[in-house]
């Protein structure tokens, strides 16, 4: 097992920054991709960005590129997204998780582990 705990999220006006944080815990060894994905009411949840491999090789999804960064200290077993320039359509809850297989997917379905998410509001 792994356990995944989100924190960083607020309020925040548009054009502001937020970063969050990932503490993984348990069975870290087993973890081969990161990512964060993020769910507005009404909506799916959506693939934001994930992180994987000893380089740390990284994919956005188009939304957040050039806006957002993600990265890891292997050494704390924490991930990060910095958020920049947030715009109010990145109102969500924000969710980090594992993906053991190194599927390499955007579909959040092929994650197996999830933390309970973070709040992140960005008013106009």
């Amino acid at each position: 097992q792994v356990q995944l705990v989100e924190s960083g999220g607020g309020l925040v006006q548009a054009g502001g920054s937020l970063r969050l944080s990932c503490a993984a815990s348990g069975r870290t060894f087993s973890i081969s991709v990161m990512g964060w994905f993020r769910q507005a009411p009404g909506k799916e949840r959506e693939f934001v960005a994930r992180i994987w491999g000893s380089g740390g090789r990284t994919y956005y999804a188009n939304s957040v590129k050039g806006r957002f960064t993600i990265s890891r200290d292997n050494a704390k077993n924490t991930m990060y997204l910095q958020m920049n320039s947030l715009k109010p359509e990145d109102t969500a809850v924000y969710y980090c998780a594992v993906d053991t297989e190194a599927v390499l997917t955007t579909n959040a379905g092929r994650y197996d582990y999830w933390g309970q998410g973070t709040q992140v509001t960005v008013s106009s």
